[in-house]
């Protein structure tokens, strides 16, 4: 894990209002959500692992499964996960198959993360203070 110090450590906003701004420029809730906190990730490649920027959130008003919650973003960071080869294998064997090995459990949660990656970490993070503070 790499944290990248940004400036939007500490600010909050709308849950749905913080969705529309971040989905259309390639993130998503990450599945390890709870009712209290979060995070949103950003792929930045797949080819040997997943390599991540995770932007993490925590509610301050309401929960995030409700209407009007307002969320409080944490320090980005980058993160790498590898997961047992073959497993992708056979992804295509039917919906019931697949609905289970998509939560394979990761050989290493947090490898070391590619050097070559780490540029475009500090630059997707330069475009989300972009994203949130200029309108």
């Amino acid at each position: 894990m790499i944290e990248l110090p940004s400036k939007v450590e500490g600010k909050q906003f709308d849950l749905y209002k913080l969705e529309q701004k971040l989905k259309p420029i390639g993130y998503s809730i990450g599945g390890n959500w709870d009712y209290d906190h979060g995070e949103f990730d950003y792929k930045i490649n797949d080819e040997e692992g997943y390599q991540f920027l995770r932007l993490p959130f925590q509610a301050v008003d309401g929960q995030l499964d409700a209407n009007n919650c307002t969320v409080e973003l944490g320090r980005p960071f980058l993160l790498s996960h590898l997961y047992q080869e073959g497993l992708d294998d056979f992804s295509d064997t039917g919906n019931f198959t697949g609905s289970f090995n998509q939560f394979a459990e990761p050989v290493d949660k947090d490898a070391s993360f590619p050097e070559q990656f780490i540029d475009t970490g500090k630059r997707l993070v330069e475009e989300v203070e972009r994203v949130l503070f200029n309108d």
